[in-house]
């Protein structure tokens, strides 16, 4: 059976047993995504979060794809991920990837390396293609690209978010929800690596927009943000701190986190504009991927003085 929901990469469930209860999962790289994704890593840190039980058995890996269990249950939709007894799941199973290794010295964040090497890429790659009059109307030009991200790494790299080990892509379909165990678990690790904590949240909230039809009005308001991120909070501080942490979370602890969040979301916005150059000129996956990328392009600018607005009261 082909899965058609994915962007990046071709998957395919082989079973015998028509409950696929055999299935395995086998995954097939797109055209050219060793471009942004490092396929070393992505094998690291699915053994890592396999050894913490927060991913499937991997039977096998290729030279173009992996072999891995499949997981029963759905994979989720714009409407399940508002549900609060789903989203606290959610919340609930991010803190837990999150407080891997949460102890001893941690890696640099890979936002800045990643989204330099995305412009670079957009930069050596499409300047021949500036000329296409489409891609002039919505995209920002090089120099105010580059302008973008020395203001982001300059104002987002001083909130003071723990660096962590993120999934960095939860959108919808990454998240599959086991209702007989009640338990969500997050699939797909093409981009996790150490980053802000911040962002691996932000980036979820900007997905409760969908992919394919993007609305952003789905965007969770800052109450249902708020009880998303007590779960998570409190889950957070009792697998890092255990007992001692209390579980209790105070108004400031979580004022702040929602502040850095949204703030973050506009990294989310400007990576995945990039990434949506770069896949529309290499993937041969049917998806408007130019469209997506003007589209995260008009919120990041939309949502700037938004969050830039926003602080962390004393």
């Amino acid at each position: 059976q082909l899965f058609t929901d994915g962007i990046t990469n071709k998957l395919v469930a082989c079973y015998m047993d028509e409950g696929m209860a055999d299935a395995v999962l086998v995954r097939v790289y797109g055209r050219k995504t060793e471009l942004f994704v490092d396929r070393e890593t992505e094998l690291r840190n699915f053994q890592v979060l396999r050894a913490h039980g927060c991913a499937p058995d991997l039977y096998c890996a290729f030279q173009n794809g992996l072999c891995y269990q499949f997981l029963p249950g759905i994979a989720l939709g714009p409407d399940h991920v508002r549900d609060p007894h789903i989203f606290r799941l959610v919340a609930q199973e991010m803190a837990r990837v999150h407080a891997i290794h949460a102890n001893g010295s941690l890696p640099k964040p890979i936002l800045w390396q990643k989204l330099h090497k995305y412009l670079t890429l957009v930069k050596t790659d499409l300047s021949p293609k500036v000329s296409n009059p489409s891609l002039q109307q919505d995209v920002p030009s090089l120099e105010v690209l580059e302008h973008e991200l020395a203001w982001m790494k300059e104002t987002l790299s001083q909130l003071g978010s723990p660096v962590v080990l993120c999934h960095n892509d939860l959108l919808c379909k990454n998240i599959i929800y086991d209702g007989t165990q009640e338990r969500v678990r997050f699939i797909d690790y093409e981009y996790t690596g150490y980053n802000y904590q911040a962002f691996d949240i932000g980036n979820h909230f900007n997905e409760f927009a969908g992919v394919k039809e993007v609305d952003y009005r789905l965007y969770p308001s800052k109450e249902t943000q708020l009880q998303w991120l007590r779960s998570y909070l409190q889950a957070y501080k009792q697998l890092t701190q255990g007992d001692r942490g209390g579980t209790g979370v105070s108004e400031e602890e979580l004022e702040a986190l929602y502040v850095q969040v949204n703030k973050f979301s506009l990294a989310s916005h400007f990576l995945w504009a990039c990434w949506g150059l770069l896949q529309d000129k290499y993937s041969t996956i049917d998806f408007n991927f130019l469209r997506y990328a003007k589209l995260r392009f008009k919120q990041y600018f939309k949502m700037k003085p938004v969050v830039t607005a926003l602080q962390i009261s004393k």
